[in-house]
């Protein structure tokens, strides 16, 4: 139990709550913010039974110094990129209230947060480090959007030598189609980068 943490994935206001950025794109809401009531249930599940819960932010600094001009330019094709103002101030900038986790997932004082500029947690970031000197080698993976940041991780996990599970019914993507394509890749040749399974099978494998 101790060598395990679940990590959950930029369950951000800009990409699960009304105003956010996701919806601002014209995008179905109902998607992202499907994940919230299970991520919940599992967050309550994952602290009574006393493991590790680490929380990722995606965003970028206030003068944008870490945002690549082709990361900028991509996001902007949408009509509104990262760092163009949005209702929930500037979009997936730090400090601003749309990259602030949503209110059902609030971060506990004792859990750890994590600020990555990029798609994978472990870019840039110093998780591997923490992992190693906690002594955790596995990673439950939850969160948003399971087709980005969330496979991003898993892979990152891997080249790192440690070993991720993702949690199918605790991520969600923007598109269903693209969620639902995700996990096939990731359960190809008996899981390229970690295991596929549900929050209660995998609570039960680690209880058992």
């Amino acid at each position: 139990m101790q060598s395990t943490a679940l990590i959950i994935i930029d369950m951000q206001m800009d990409f699960c709550a009304p105003g956010g950025w996701v919806d601002q794109l014209g995008e179905d809401l109902g998607n992202t913010r499907a994940a919230i009531v299970p991520i919940a249930k599992l967050l309550h599940r994952a602290r009574a039974q006393g493991l590790t819960i680490l929380h990722t932010r995606e965003g970028h600094r206030p003068d944008l110094a870490d945002l690549p001009a082709n990361k900028r330019w991509r996001t902007r094709r949408h009509g509104l990129g990262i760092g163009d103002m949005g209702r929930h101030g500037r979009i997936l900038t730090q400090g601003e209230p749309g990259w602030q986790i949503v209110p059902e997932l609030a971060p506990r004082a004792n859990e750890v947060v994590i600020d990555k500029p990029g798609k994978g947690a472990f870019h840039t970031t110093g998780l591997d480090e923490l992992l190693r000197t906690r002594g955790i080698g596995h990673l439950l993976v939850a969160g948003v959007t399971t087709d980005c940041c969330v496979q991003a991780t898993m892979r990152e996990a891997i080249e790192h030598g440690h070993a991720a599970t993702l949690l199918e019914d605790c991520c969600a993507a923007v598109e269903q189609a693209n969620h639902d394509a995700t996990l096939a890749i990731l359960r190809a040749g008996g899981g390229r980068w970690g295991d596929v399974m549900t929050a209660d099978s995998a609570l039960a494998r680690l209880g058992a």
